[in-house]
């Protein structure tokens, strides 16, 4: 673990640079307060600190006081002050403006040592607990099977990219894809090789979008993309070259072998009254069940109302 060492003594910053390296840390050295502070806004900058109260240019307690007013963010920096200050009102200013643990000087090297133990073990647990919750956020917001948004987040994606288009007064088309016969591949392969229809399905969607398009599962074998800035001209070429990756190639596993296709219906949202989220699926769909109608394997973009579609 690396430590950053704001010392403005040269015979501190040489006493304890020797001890750290000895017991196997990495060092980083600030010999004020403003270049400590400068160091301290940097993402890659150590976690744990070691921070001389009196310093040039910004003492340690106020460095300490804006490090916890600019936390943002699971990243968090454990401090651990310097001093030659002993008496219990220093401490409590010191803990008063977010500092974790206080070593008054001259101290034991073995008592350092400790202390530095602890702040790595805190930190380590903080890396712990933040990505337990990212993955517990990624687990509430993606699909299980194919990794891609699930229904919940997608649509929320597309609620935020028909606001930001309100804005800049530009179009969000959105695709709504569902894989052909899908039933008949369960029935002929299993389900286990449907899932990994599904799951390579998805891959390939993504690989074919932008980074700032959007794909998510919307239910079954449906997949919806949204693509910001696209009219329907774009869309529909964009959504027939999606149809083409899809099935250009077979999906093989040890369970099956089989060349899929998709069919996807699109809608754009400057073509819709209100941009409406609702309204603007709705259409889509309607698209989507036209291309099973025509023969499946290919893009639709309509606006009339459709009777008898058909089973997918």
């Amino acid at each position: 673990m690396e430590v950053l060492l704001v010392e403005d003594s040269p015979v501190y910053r040489k006493l304890v640079g020797t001890h750290l390296e000895n017991w196997g840390f990495k060092l980083t050295v600030a010999k004020d307060g403003h270049d400590a502070w400068n160091l301290l806004q940097r993402s890659d900058c150590p976690k744990l600190v070691l921070l001389d109260w009196v310093l040039p240019g910004m003492d340690g307690i106020e460095i300490c006081r804006k490090i916890r007013q600019a936390a943002k963010g699971p990243q968090y920096s454990y401090i651990i002050i310097l001093t030659g200050k002993d008496a219990k009102k220093d401490m409590l200013e010191a803990m008063q403006a977010g500092v974790d643990d206080y070593l008054v000087k001259p101290f034991d090297e073995l008592e350092l040592k400790a202390r530095l133990l602890v702040g790595k073990r805190i930190l380590a647990l903080q890396e712990e607990l933040v990505a337990a919750q990212e993955s517990m956020r990624h687990a509430a917001t993606h699909d299980s099977l194919t990794g891609l948004m699930n229904r919940g987040e997608v649509m929320d994606t597309l609620r935020r990219e028909l606001e930001r288009a309100r804005r800049s007064q530009k179009p969000v088309c959105v695709i709504l894809g569902d894989l052909d016969k899908f039933k008949d591949i369960n029935d002929s392969c299993g389900h286990l090789y449907g899932d990994e229809v599904l799951r390579e399905v998805g891959r390939r969607v993504r690989a074919k979008l932008r980074l700032y398009d959007a794909v998510g599962r919307y239910g079954g074998e449906e997949f919806l993309m949204i693509l910001p800035g696209c009219d329907a001209m774009t869309g529909i070429i964009r959504a027939d070259q999606l149809r083409l990756h899809v099935s250009a190639k077979p999906i093989v596993s040890t369970r099956g072998s089989r060349t899929v296709t998709l069919s996807l219906g699109i809608a754009v949202s400057s073509d819709i009254e209100g941009q409406d989220v609702e309204m603007l699926l709705h259409h889509a769909d309607k698209g989507l069940y036209l291309a099973k109608r025509n023969g499946r394997n290919r893009v639709e973009h309509i606006e009339a109302d459709l009777q008898n579609s058909p089973s997918r």
